[in-house]
């Protein structure tokens, strides 16, 4: 047989070209080409070769994409962007079966989403060895499918699963015992279910050195209710975030997603987040309940004359209402209650989040992206040109926002928003050091709102209690300070009762169930207005706010108390008195 000719030896074949022929230059340049495709296709075979090799020696099928028909069926079982971070992709899916290409496919992230997409799919499935030329043939299949929105991942979890686990859920320490005999699939299911059977408001699944933690937060107070393997941590954490849209191969930075709980009875957003930590990650999971957002005005627990102050202001048809308080003290609760109320076909409200987290109808709600310059300045400038009666901020953090919110509430609409302080009084303060002049400031405001949250005493094992000598002094000179303006009745210190909840297997022997708010109210009487300086601070602010009949958060708090609604510790350690 000849000897096969070097590319060189056929660059230099001579003669003129025919009539009509390639010129020289292109002939040579024409048979580089070939040459180059023909080493590209043998070097292609050689991958695919080792490619069959490695698949044989590890055990698993092999299988070469090049002209394999991939159906948009089989290839939205995974998303595109944790096809190429996992290097994985679906080729075939039949319903009955699954097949799935990786170039790694003995990679634990890789049969974690398998084993989650067989649990899903009810399907039987399997992962076949394909080379990178395969896997960058399989991934340009991505570029055929539609442009479709990002929906909200899903988990549907069957009333009959709950009813299920909560059967078996009578106190914490049950938490543990269905645990420890669940596969992993389960271990969320019964998480969830545990959550919603003792009103947790969010799941944190902690990583430590000898164990994984599982705490609740219920009533705000974080409580232990189990622990888990760290063996079973990283499958745990990746069916968390293979739900929530997390990229699962990203471990060394925070990620933050959400999926939903779709039940008969209604939706539940589920908002996640993870973080690194010395040990794993640290994944929390705020549950979005609509029943905790769905308070009425009535229900949030005002006393009857701040009630009726607080009514007159936010019955107004423009002026600004402002919530103060920590994270966490109920503050969007509060402004959700008072739209609510508001809320009519014959006004437009317009709420501007960060992030939406609840969905209410009869309001058109929008949320800021600071990526694409739509902050709460500049989509309140937006949300003024559609025409509004009322609006919602969620928060006013500088004074771009705060000059736009109080031009909008001097010229005819309603502003609801959030400001940052310990108390009601120290708002005006804080606007004043934004670089808000003082004589804008005070013909917007209406009223301030100051609040806390504390834990209701369990009506079932409520109990008498009697106060040590120095609490009781405390308690009497936070009482006996109510102004005369406020117009309570306080009785006699003599005849005064405090409770406490005992505690019993209802509420898991803590001796509350549920939270109410305690809150202080200042309306921008015109002796407040006229005394707004650049030089007033909070102390000044909250003394005149008084001498017009504000009650402080820790006297309302005490005059709850009395009521036998809260403890006296409760309110003492919500108001630091």
């Amino acid at each position: 047989m000849a000897d096969m000719q070097s590319i060189e030896d056929l660059m230099k074949k001579s003669g003129a070209p025919a009539a009509g022929a390639p010129t020289k230059s292109t002939a040579q340049a024409s048979v580089t080409e070939k040459f180059e495709a023909k080493m590209h296709e043998v070097r292609l075979k050689e991958l695919e070769a080792e490619a069959q090799a490695q698949a044989a020696a590890i055990g698993v099928s092999y299988v070469n994409l090049k002209g394999f028909p991939i159906s948009p069926e089989a290839l939205i079982q995974i998303p595109r962007e944790q096809a190429e971070a996992l290097k994985v992709v679906a080729f075939l899916y039949t319903g009955p079966e699954l097949r799935l290409g990786s170039t790694d496919p003995k990679k634990p992230e890789v049969q974690e989403l398998l084993f989650q997409l067989q649990e899903r799919l009810k399907t039987n499935g399997a992962v076949y060895k394909v080379s990178e030329e395969s896997m960058r043939i399989g991934l340009k299949f991505y570029d055929t499918l539609p442009k479709i929105k990002t929906i909200i991942k899903g988990v549907r979890v069957t009333d009959e699963e709950l009813q299920r686990f909560q059967a078996e859920l009578h106190s914490y320490s049950d938490i543990q015992k269905v645990l420890d005999r669940a596969n992993i699939t389960d271990i969320m299911t019964i998480c969830m279910a545990a959550a919603l059977q003792f009103g947790s408001s969010d799941i944190h699944i902690e990583a430590e050195e000898k164990k994984v933690a599982v705490r609740f937060r219920v009533d705000g107070v974080l409580q232990e209710v189990a622990a888990l393997s760290p063996d079973l941590w990283k499958k745990i954490i990746a069916r968390i975030k293979l739900i929530s849209g997390l990229k699962i191969n990203v471990t060394e930075r925070p990620q933050d997603g959400r999926f939903t709980i779709f039940l008969k009875s209604g939706d539940t957003d589920v908002r996640v987040s993870t973080i690194p930590t010395n040990w794993g990650e640290s994944v929390v999971m705020r549950i979005l309940k609509p029943a905790s957002i769905n308070v009425e005005f009535a229900q949030l627990g005002y006393r009857p004359a701040d009630e009726k102050k607080l009514v007159r202001e936010i019955e107004k048809p423009h002026g600004m209402i402002i919530t103060t308080g920590p994270t966490g003290s109920g503050k969007t609760t509060t402004l959700y209650a008072i739209l609510r109320k508001l809320n009519s076909p014959e006004v437009k409200i317009i709420t501007l989040e960060d992030p939406i987290e609840y969905k209410i109808a009869g309001l058109n709600q929008s949320q800021i992206d600071h990526s694409k310059h739509y902050t709460f300045a500049n989509g309140l400038r937006s949300i003024l040109r559609q025409d509004p009666d009322i609006v919602m901020v969620g928060e006013i953090r500088d004074l771009e926002t705060a000059e736009v919110a109080i031009n909008a509430a001097l010229t005819g609409h309603l502003m609801l928003s959030t400001i940052h302080t310990n108390d009601a009084a120290g708002a005006i303060p804080r606007f004043i050091s934004m670089g808000v002049k003082p004589f804008l400031l005070a013909p917007a405001l209406n009223a301030i709102i100051g609040q806390r949250l504390v834990r209701k005493i369990h009506q079932d094992c409520k109990e008498e209690v009697k106060l040590e000598p120095e609490i009781f002094e405390r308690v009497k000179k936070v009482l006996e300070g109510i102004p005369p303006a406020a117009g309570e009745t306080v009785p006699p210190s003599d005849q005064w009762k405090f409770y406490r909840g005992k505690g019993c297997d209802v509420c898991n022997q803590s001796g509350y169930k549920g939270r109410l708010g305690i809150y202080e109210i200042l309306i921008m009487s015109d002796e407040i207005r006229a005394s707004l300086s650049e030089t007033i601070n909070e102390y000044q602010m909250r003394e005149l706010a008084k001498k017009q009949g504000m009650t402080d958060m820790a006297q309302d708090g005490m005059l709850k108390a009395l009521q036998g609604i809260t403890s006296v510790e409760e309110v003492m350690e919500a108001t630091g008195v």
